[in-house]
């Protein structure tokens, strides 16, 4: 069996915490690992081979440093240039694999759930595992046990068994998310599950599905997969042709249409975690019903979430409202109307704000800078570069640069020169200077960047040469170094 992990979407239900370039499944909301870290640990037992991972080609430096950080490996990436909604993503997986003379059961799941039990996850897929090996597509379902209006449900036929492994039941129907009256009388008729995002199924049994139910997608990912470039572990999906395929999801694309579609109850203490109210839910509460995490100070305060990212953040005589501080906001919203922080997180993307891209602390392959001061025509930067890192070979062509060692060793290119400077020192980058910064040391090399000019923005770089792969096509102003 291979776990397939799916690794887009940008939790924007989340922000400030969640943002497009550092989504949700990359922070440790829960516990000390990420979201994505405990997925991957969960599925590290007999019977699972390595997973292979879906995530968006921006986010692959950090899918790698998050497993190197809990020492797990995968047996591949597959890189989307942009997403285009699950049914296409396992497509692709499922078509690799075919394409390689395999056909093994795929386990999909989502890269930022929450599972409590182990041991009943993996009860539940060894039943799923029989249905699936009948040429079943099996999902996942969470007992409705309350009237949850975030969630799609499903309608199972409880009564009757049929060839169906027990344990498993016929889906009659899928109902998207509804009013709180329905999802009362989901509730109650006790036959409604909610649909949990995990999956089993034999990769040629979905294909089968897929070509009948939606061959727009079948042909367009078999069409992108023979054009998509192979590196090693990394499969490059091609932009042009995936920018054609439509945008579906599996359940609208193979499971509300085909005929063997089947549940398995996940009783396992499943959260998808998607909105600050699920946040509030899973965490322990204090005397007073309240979540706190940072320096935090609450009077007269109940049944909240504040969560403080480095300054003191004090509440005083608020209910059931969520607090969320981060370097370069914060949020500040009733808990009944967190589902909202997704209109708020599309208001600041019309509006071209960067909070829903970027923190001000932004990762990148060799490290991480954050913007502490900026003005017209000046910027301030801390700058992290790991050891042996190195950023690209560039030039900007409307700022100058000064660079301030605070701790570590710099190894600094400037046009024909290339020499090293250490704590204290500091040296001057002209406009349009070829220049590159390395780490050669053993720690972390730390310096204070000072940009002055005329335009500061990060789409200021022409990239000469990039050990990232990082050099073709027009650079956004998410790639900084």
């Amino acid at each position: 069996m291979i776990p397939v992990i799916l690794s887009g979407g940008s939790g924007s239900r989340l922000w400030p915490l969640s943002r497009k370039q550092y989504p949700k499944q990359f922070l440790a909301l829960t516990s000390e690992r990420t979201l994505f870290q405990q997925t991957l640990q969960r599925l590290n037992f007999e019977g699972m081979q390595k997973p292979i991972v879906v995530c968006n080609q921006e986010h692959r430096f950090i899918v790698k440093e998050q497993l190197e950080a809990v020492d797990l490996h995968v047996q591949g990436l597959l890189l989307e240039p942009f997403g285009r909604n699950t049914a296409p993503a396992i497509a692709l997986t499922a078509m690799k694999l075919l394409a390689e003379g395999r056909d093994e059961l795929l386990l999909i799941l989502p890269a930022d759930h929450v599972l409590a039990d182990q041991q009943a996850f993996q009860q539940s897929i060894k039943v799923a595992a029989q249905a699936a090996e009948m040429g079943e597509l099996v999902l996942f379902g969470i007992p409705a046990h309350r009237p949850e209006t975030g969630y799609g449900y499903i309608k199972c036929d409880l009564a009757v068994q049929g060839a169906l492994p027990e344990g498993a039941n016929r889906v009659l129907q899928f109902v998207e998310k509804p009013d709180l009256a329905r999802a009362k009388e989901f509730v109650e008729s006790g036959n409604y599950f909610w649909n949990s995002g995990v999956f089993l199924f034999r990769a040629s049994r979905f294909l089968e599905e897929l070509k009948e139910h939606d061959p727009d997608i079948y042909d367009n990912c078999l069409l992108t997969l023979e054009r998509s470039e192979q590196h090693n572990d990394e499969l490059k999906i091609d932009p042009a042709t995936f920018a054609c395929c439509p945008d579906n999801s599996i359940d609208y694309a193979v499971m509300e249409k085909t005929r063997h579609a089947c549940a398995v109850p996940l009783c396992a203490g499943w959260s998808d975690v998607g909105c600050w109210a699920s946040i509030w839910e899973v965490h322990d509460k204090d005397e007073n019903g309240n979540v706190t995490k940072g320096d935090v100070i609450l009077h007269d305060t109940h049944n909240s979430l504040v969560h403080g990212n480095g300054k003191l953040v004090t509440v005083i005589g608020l209910d059931n409202v969520v607090v969320v501080e981060t370097k370069d906001a914060t949020m500040v919203v009733h808990k009944d109307r967190v589902q909202d922080v997704k209109k708020l997180v599309k208001t600041l993307d019309d509006r071209g704000r960067p909070e829903s891209q970027n923190h001000r602390l932004v990762y990148r392959p060799w490290g991480a800078y954050d913007s502490v001061d900026m003005g017209s025509r000046h910027q301030v930067k801390r700058i992290t570069v790991k050891p042996g890192a190195s950023l690209s070979l560039q030039k900007h062509h409307h700022r100058a640069e000064h660079w301030i060692v605070v701790s570590g060793t710099a190894q600094v290119t400037c046009d024909e020169k290339t020499f090293v400077l250490t704590e204290n020192q500091s040296t001057y980058i002209p406009v349009a200077a070829v220049h590159r910064l390395t780490n050669p040391g053993k720690i972390p090399l730390e310096i204070i960047e000072v940009q002055s000019g005329s335009y500061l923005g990060e789409d200021d770089i022409e990239r000469l040469e990039d050990v990232y792969g990082r050099t073709e096509g027009v650079q956004s102003r998410s790639v900084a170094g």
